[in-house]
């Protein structure tokens, strides 16, 4: 866990009234984009709540984080951002201090 994934981002996202389908598809799509990213560990697409959606993603250090952040997902998210979401996208970082991940026990990271 501690080489794949030491660092993170959560971003929430608010869909304008009206557009929480294509907030869901703007995620859907977004799984091919950030397959192509080699230091996005993991990546996950959610919806809160009716209108609310997230994006959580981890990296195994900042390099990798940043490279996401200017990357076609990112790009992406900020040219579809007035036009689908209430408010522009809420992005928090964060450290991952333990994790459990498949095919690996418990480690702190």
């Amino acid at each position: 866990m501690a080489d794949t994934a030491k660092v993170a981002l959560f971003v929430r996202l608010e869909a304008k009234p009206g557009k929480e389908a294509e907030v869901e598809q703007f995620l859907r799509g977004g799984l091919a984009l950030v397959q192509q990213e080699p230091a996005t560990s993991l990546w996950f697409g959610l919806r809160l709540s009716a209108t609310t959606f997230g994006i959580f993603d981890t990296f195994p250090n900042e390099a990798g984080r940043q490279a996401h952040l200017s990357g076609e997902v990112a790009k992406a998210l900020m040219a579809k951002a007035p036009d689908i979401f209430a408010q522009p996208p809420s992005i928090e970082k964060a450290e991952i201090l333990a994790a459990k991940l498949p095919g690996s026990a418990n480690k702190a990271a």
